[in-house]
Parts: structure tokens; sequence; C-alpha cells
């Protein structure tokens, strides 16, 4: 509270978390389409960006009462710190695809409901929330089957939901440094 007991002004934490999420999706699914490798960069990412970035920008949601922006970001942001533990051996023996894919699966089915909460939102959101449920769909194919060239085919729909992410991000925040939408979302 401010002296004369309005509310203080809190930031919008969801930039912060779309484009931690973004920026790190269009890395992975630039890997999943065989156009680089899985290296330090990519894991990095995964771990500030997309891990603990959208773990604080989940918190700053729980601030400002956004259930919804608390679950996905905070979900998200764990997400990206467990993909990251898989891939780096973290806890013992690597990932074999059944494992991968029932990973896939149970966040393809929490994305699934978390679209379905964007249905009377930004057309922008919504349209991250579905791509982002058909990458992870995608995926679970892709390690259940061993059917490689499904990896590549999620990895470009996965690049189109980063930079959708990234996209819906620019937007909120220039519209919020403007006092109007720049960016139509």
């Amino acid at each position: 509270m401010t002296d004369n007991n309005t509310p203080a002004k809190t930031a919008n934490p969801a930039p912060l978390g779309l484009l931690g999420f973004g920026m790190t999706t269009v890395l992975l699914s630039l890997h999943n389409m065989g156009i680089m490798p899985l290296d330090n960069v990519t894991l990095a990412m995964g771990v500030f960006c997309g891990g603990i970035a959208q773990m604080i920008a989940g918190i700053m949601e729980y601030r400002n009462g956004n259930t919804f922006g608390t679950v996905a970001f905070t979900l998200y942001g764990v997400f990206w710190l467990a993909l990251v533990a898989t891939r780096t051996d973290l806890f013992g023996a690597g990932s074999g695809g059944d494992t991968m894919g029932a990973f896939c699966l149970v966040w393809g089915i929490m994305t699934l409901f978390m679209f379905i909460g964007t249905l009377g939102g930004r057309t922008s959101l919504k349209f991250v929330f579905l791509t982002l449920t058909v990458t992870f769909l995608v995926l679970t194919a892709a390690d259940l089957s061993g059917i490689h060239t499904l990896t590549a085919v999620a990895g470009a729909v996965g690049l189109v939901c980063g930079a959708s992410a990234m996209y819906t991000a620019f937007a909120e925040v220039l519209a919020e440094q403007h006092g109007r939408e720049l960016l139509p979302f």
C-alpha cells in the first residue's frame, strides 16, 4: 500500500514467463528438428530462462492473484528443470523412449487442460497453448513409437509455439509501454 491507501501498482510478470518459455522452446525445437545439437547453451537456457525465470514469473503471478499464471509459469518452469535433469544424467541413468513418452504424455494432458483455461482469453495465448499441446502429443507419439520423423514434426510445431509465446510477450510489453495495443494479441 502507498501512503494514501491505494494499492501499489505491480508489474505484469507474464511477458517474463512467456519469454523464458518461448526462447527456450525455440532452441529445444531447433534441436528436435535436427538443426542444432542439444548442447550446454540450450541446457543453460532451460535452467535459467525456461526454469528459473518462469518460476519467478509464477511466484509474481501468485502475488497478483492470478491462479492460471501461477500454475502455468511455475509448472512449466519445473518442466524445464526436470527436462534438463534428464538430459544431463543428474539423477543417474539416461531416459528411454517409453519413459520420455510417458513424461511428454502427462505434460500434454496438463497442457490440454491449461489450453481449455485459455479459451476465454486472448487469441495469441490460446495459440501458444494449442501448439504446445500438439507438440507434447507428437513428442509422446515419437518417443513411444521410435519414429524419429515425428520428433522433427514436433520440433516444427514447437518452433511455432515458442515464437508465438515470444510474440505474445512482445505484444504485452509494447501495449503497456505505449498505453495501447501495437501488436494484435
